[in-house]
């Protein structure tokens, strides 16, 4: 027990603060220009939200050696210009562990690899988070599938110094959520082939962890690896399977998403009416659902938001383009700011419901924003795919029109960024 005189000092880290707002760099930014670095550098993404505001606070004051080469590079600076030291208490821990060392060697040659424990558990899940705010704002890219591959491996090679069976669970499981989150960015690219053979390894891993909750995101990863296949049979499958997991029985949202999803398979059938059950049936779950409830963080995207962006889709499909674009300016007018990717999703579907109504030029202005917000990153493939659809069916409606053409440079430029 510490004396009752002690207190710990804990200051504001002013430096860290004056160089962000030097650099233009908000704290969400900050977070993925570090784990980009980190990734880059062969390390996986571990800075999050709560990362960056232990260091303002004053919380954290010294850095692993991995991020305090990442704020170096970031910056351009040394860490000890951003405000951080090391604590006395931290250089003392230092030269006890230094004068130590050979006596525990000595008096414990025959101990055993260190077991794995829930502290090591929450580590890894930070882990998976950090990953998982990436994609929300920037969207599926190499780097992140691979940093994911990379933490499901590391989850698998723990498992049998798992301290007891409970453990062992939580690192399948996560193991199959970092999985999960690989294949999604394939499908985010387009990589379909891949993203099937990472989602049945996912699959596997979620049954032998007993989590239907990944088993479940699973599903829904596989109805939108068919719908892009135009497999539209099996995606109504994958959302009936979506439906029918056990977490969706606990937690209305799951049950929300996965009838959502099996909404777009039957509209893109050819089957309006049950799309428009199934979306009725979405709309009901989603009404129930707590907003206060726990829940895994790759879920965080779905609401009223998605909910609406999915339905401008359905709507789309059957022919209610003005429904389909009331849908699209609802989504964007709720959906938080941090999820990027989808907001560019949506302008995009905004554009083509415009289009479809004959509205070319505002459909060209509208498509702007998908530009605006991709700034500084290439599309996802997905993303380009959707802008294809829109060249097309500007080149059908209005191919000889001054803002098509001032459109078409714009999206030429846009695509070669990306080659």
């Amino acid at each position: 027990m510490r004396p009752a005189h002690y207190r710990e000092r804990v200051e504001e880290n002013s430096r860290l603060k004056r160089a962000m707002a030097e650099a233009g760099c908000t704290q969400a930014e900050l977070v993925d220009a570090l784990n980009d670095c980190l990734i880059r550098s062969g390390h996986r993404a571990t800075v999050s939200d709560r990362t960056v505001r232990y260091w303002l606070t004053g919380r954290s004051r010294w850095p692993h050696r991995r991020l305090r080469d990442a704020l170096e590079h970031v910056f351009g600076c040394q860490v000890a210009d951003l405000g951080f030291t090391p604590s006395g208490a931290l250089l003392l821990r230092r030269s006890f562990l230094a004068s130590t060392a050979a006596v525990a060697v000595s008096t414990s040659p025959g101990s055993s690899p260190d077991r794995v424990g829930s502290s090591d558990v929450a580590a890894l899940r930070q882990n998976l988070d950090s990953l998982t705010g990436l994609d929300h704002r920037r969207g599926g890219h190499l780097d992140l599938e691979q940093a994911a591959l990379a933490g499901s491996r590391d989850c698998l090679d723990r498992t049998d110094r798992a301290r007891s069976q409970r453990i062992r669970k939580a690192l399948l499981s996560l193991a199959a959520d970092f999985t999960a989150t690989a294949a999604w960015s394939s499908i985010d690219a387009r990589h379909l082939d891949r993203a099937d053979d990472l989602l049945r390894e996912a699959l596997l891993l979620a049954r032998l962890a007993g989590d239907s909750g990944t088993e479940m995101r699973v599903w829904n990863s596989l109805a939108m690896v068919a719908h892009q296949r135009r497999d539209h049979t099996a995606a109504v499958d994958a959302g009936y399977a979506a439906q029918a997991t056990a977490v969706t029985r606990r937690d209305p949202l799951f049950g929300s998403l996965a009838h959502a999803r099996t909404a777009i398979g039957h509209a893109h059938r050819g089957d309006p009416q049950a799309a428009l059950r199934s979306l009725g049936f979405a709309e009901t779950l989603l009404a129930k659902a707590s907003p206060e409830q726990e829940r895994p963080p790759w879920i965080g995207f779905y609401g009223p938001a998605e909910l609406h962006a999915l339905s401008a889709i359905v709507r789309d499909q059957i022919g209610h383009f003005d429904e389909a674009e009331a849908a699209s300016h609802r989504a964007l007018a709720v959906l938080p700011g941090q999820f990027r990717r989808n907001r560019a999703l949506v302008a995009a579907r905004l554009a083509l419901a415009q289009v479809h109504q004959g509205e070319a030029e505002q459909a060209c202005a509208t498509s702007e924003q998908v530009f605006h917000l991709m700034d500084g990153a290439p599309l996802p493939g997905r993303m380009r795919t959707l802008m294809s659809d829109l060249h097309g069916e500007l080149m059908s409606l209005a191919p000889d029109s001054d803002f098509t053409r001032e459109w078409v440079q714009r999206y030429r430029d846009e695509w070669s960024r990306c080659d």
